[in-house]
């Protein structure tokens, strides 16, 4: 009994593999192309572990995606591997197209081709799960009410319209070709090994070193907030009793304004690692707080375009049909967050190389 996780030094994959391997001996064979948010350090805590085997490759490598499914045997193909960020998307939206839809493409291929080798109890039992995002549904008014399964697809960035034609694909490959596939749409997640070009541990980067905290627009736009272990524990609920050929959407019932969390983490580090008074950095254009505050640090800066202004999950399918709800509150994930991130400062400096360095300047200079 093995499973293959791809983009499993990803920031969500790599905390799913972690999880898996914290609660059951089944072993995991981890694919990740390690492009610039793939890092193997985040999971430097299993280079020993003969449960899990890394290989470093692509998921448009079918080749090679077939050869791991027919030398390993998986009972279960889980696809983390994604371009995830709306603004590099923006700047290049090829790769997200390589990555997102033709990459998808070809693991479904590889995936249905090893599939149709299994014999009849093995087929049977054998799932490929999707993992994707709530932003395909587009962006919510404030009276909307909350994306369920059924909301149709608006995706208003090339990262959220190409992660919407990888779910028609594994759509399509279910409806076609009989593959027991399985669809997870999620709210925004945070937690440990978040790469810093997200707002949350962008932010505590930015704060400890003193630097500005960029906020986009008014600061007013409204995410639901899913710490990330509450989302692998989803997913192992849906590829343990998911229903074929479903969509399951996993929210951690927290919508937060972007400019609300900015200021929670703020006021966290104010208690954890209080920082001493000085003049704020570009003080024409800062928020609330005295300068002793990372609240001083605050800075509103041009909103990126078409950007979606809320998005709200409604998870009571996942609920109602496998028992599963978020365990922590977003009170506590920050909380766990913001320590964890003050307890790691080398994987943070490890990480946030020149061309990070190029990629914030750009942005939001």
């Amino acid at each position: 009994m093995t499973i293959l996780v791809t983009g499993s030094a990803g920031f969500i994959g790599a905390n799913f593999v972690l999880d898996w391997l914290a609660q059951s001996d089944e072993p995991v064979v981890s694919l990740d192309k390690l492009t610039y948010a793939g890092n193997r350090q985040n999971l430097a805590s299993l280079e020993c572990d003969p449960r899990h085997c890394f290989v470093h490759g692509d998921i448009g490598d079918t080749a090679l995606v077939a050869e791991l499914l027919a030398g390993h045997q998986p009972r279960a193909v889980l696809n983390f591997a994604a371009e995830s960020h709306v603004d590099r998307s923006i700047d290049g939206p090829e790769d997200f197209i390589q990555t997102n839809i033709v990459g998808t493409f070809r693991l479904l291929e590889a995936v249905k081709a090893y599939w149709q080798t299994l014999a009849s109890a093995d087929g049977e039992a054998f799932r490929f799960l999707h993992v994707s995002t709530d932003e395909v549904y587009g962006s919510l008014s404030p009276s909307d009410a909350a994306f369920t399964e059924s909301t149709a697809y608006q995706p208003n960035s090339p990262y959220s319209a190409s992660k919407a034609a990888s779910d028609h694909l594994v759509r399509a490959y279910f409806h076609t070709y009989g593959l027991p596939v399985l669809t997870t749409n999620c709210s925004n997640n945070y937690g440990p090994y978040h790469f810093p070009e997200k707002l949350i541990p962008l932010v505590i980067h930015n704060a400890l070193a003193g630097q500005p905290l960029p906020v986009y627009g008014d600061g007013q736009q409204i995410r639901d907030w899913l710490y990330v272990t509450d989302h692998c524990s989803a997913i192992r609920r849906v590829l343990a009793a998911g229903r074929l050929g479903e969509t399951y959407n996993v929210g951690g019932c927290n919508e937060k304004s972007n400019l609300d969390v900015v200021r929670s983490i703020c006021d966290l580090l104010d208690e954890l690692q209080p920082r001493q008074s000085c003049a704020p950095v570009g003080a024409s254009n800062l928020t609330d707080g005295p300068a002793s505050s990372y609240r001083s640090l605050i800075r509103f800066v041009k909103d990126r375009p078409g950007h979606d202004r809320r998005y709200a999950i409604d998870a009571s399918k996942l609920a109602r049909e496998l028992g599963w709800e978020p365990a922590q509150t977003f009170e506590s994930g920050i909380r766990q967050t913001v320590r964890w991130y003050l307890d790691n400062q080398d994987w943070v400096t490890h990480i946030t190389s020149g061309a990070y360095r190029d990629w914030m300047s750009k942005h939001y200079s």
